[in-house]
């Protein structure tokens, strides 16, 4: 990218003659302007209108752009569907009627269909990092912006696409109809699952701000939860540790005061970083932090069989709700799955009432997740 470059050399490097080395394997660097390249912007338009099955794969440089509502005019012209990664989740309003939802190691029904069927990607503001918290997809190099008005331009001359809206909304009812026993399970433990559908019920996406925890919270709110467009989710996994969500949960409240701004972590992540509670409620920053307690790591099941078989590295142990009211926050501890809407709408009055709060469900060991791994 345009900008400032230092190159650092080893010493013994500069100093040695490598003039035949550089001959036999030297290839030019490509050169890049700041600008796009009309012939090109051209092509990247033509490639995609005359895909059979397109779909635009939007990432979190959508946001920092700040071309959310570009990435929208660019989806609602061509009538092509949208995804985006776990860190653009909420460049679309996940309640558009082209938005499929957010694709990572998880994703819902709507996304593996079109991502399994797709000929033809538009990938934009995501590096397409290959990485074990993304959706793999084929190498590309395709990075060509101002697209609207290249499509506008061939689109005045050829028949318009049929909206997929109709397709997408039926994947989508289909694939949570199959989730619907966990979504509305009455065991106990309560599924985490219950919780998260409970929780999108009584709040408005568009007014509240949701960050999940790593590992089993994460891979169990991506598909589900329906973000309410820019800035109203935050999602990671990618290099970040257990706990990391409470302190984007303080960020995020301190940056819109207005919203309601929940973070869901499980227990072993509050157990890594769970006192900086505490700092919320000294500097009076009334957000709300979900403890999904199944005292274990379930996600880590597999994984670390042979040390919990020798150590009992898995167990976990604690009262959450007790230690956040001894902090000075508002709490409570939810068993019942039939009162988890209520208990949000307490929360959610106590974070409106300048409260920092914290509920704690005590939630079964689950280990169904939504298409893990489908497209690996």
């Amino acid at each position: 990218r345009p900008g400032p470059v230092m190159v650092e050399i080893p010493a013994d490097i500069a100093e040695a003659d490598s003039s035949e080395l550089i001959h036999q394997n030297y290839i030019p660097s490509s050169r890049f302007r700041s600008g796009a390249d009309e012939t090109d912007v051209s092509k990247a338009a033509e490639l995609l209108l005359a895909a059979n099955f397109p779909v635009i794969y939007a990432g979190q440089g959508v946001i920092y752009a700040d071309a959310c509502d570009e990435l929208v005019e660019l989806a609602e012209l061509t009538k092509i569907a949208v995804t985006t990664t776990m860190a653009g989740k909420g460049a679309i309003d996940e309640r558009h009627d082209l938005a499929l939802g957010s694709s990572s190691v998880v994703m819902n029904g709507a996304v593996l269909n079109y991502m399994q069927k797709a000929d033809t990607i538009l990938a934009v503001g995501t590096s397409l990092t290959q990485h074990g918290m993304i959706t793999t997809i084929p190498k590309v190099s395709l990075h060509r912006p101002q697209l609207i008005e290249a499509c506008e331009d061939l689109l005045s001359t050829r028949q318009q696409r049929i909206s997929p809206a109709d397709e997408i909304a039926n994947l989508k009812s289909v694939w949570k109809q199959e989730w619907e026993s966990k979504l509305s399970s009455r065991e106990v433990p309560m599924t985490p699952y219950r919780v998260i559908n409970e929780f999108m019920k009584v709040t408005d996406p568009s007014q509240t701000i949701v960050t999940h925890d790593s590992g089993s919270p994460r891979d169990q709110i991506m598909p589900f939860y329906e973000s309410g467009g820019p800035g109203t989710y935050l999602g990671w996994g990618k290099s970040h540790g257990l706990g990391t969500g409470l302190g984007l949960n303080i960020g995020a409240k301190l940056a819109s005061p207005e919203k309601f701004v929940v973070n869901f972590m499980g227990d072993a992540a509050f157990g890594m970083t769970g006192l900086d509670f505490e700092t919320a409620v000294r500097s009076k920053i009334p957000i709300l932090t979900v403890v999904l307690n199944n005292a274990t790591m379930a996600i880590e099941t597999g994984h670390m069989a042979s040390s919990h078989e020798l150590f009992q590295t898995r167990d976990l142990g604690g009262d959450y709700a007790d230690l956040a009211k001894s902090l000075g926050g508002w709490s409570e501890k939810v068993e019942d799955p039939e009162d988890i809407a209520n208990a949000f709408q307490r929360a959610k009055e106590a974070t409106e009432s300048g409260e920092a709060a914290l509920l704690e469900f005590k939630t079964s060991e689950e280990q169904a997740f939504s298409f893990r791994g489908a497209l690996r």
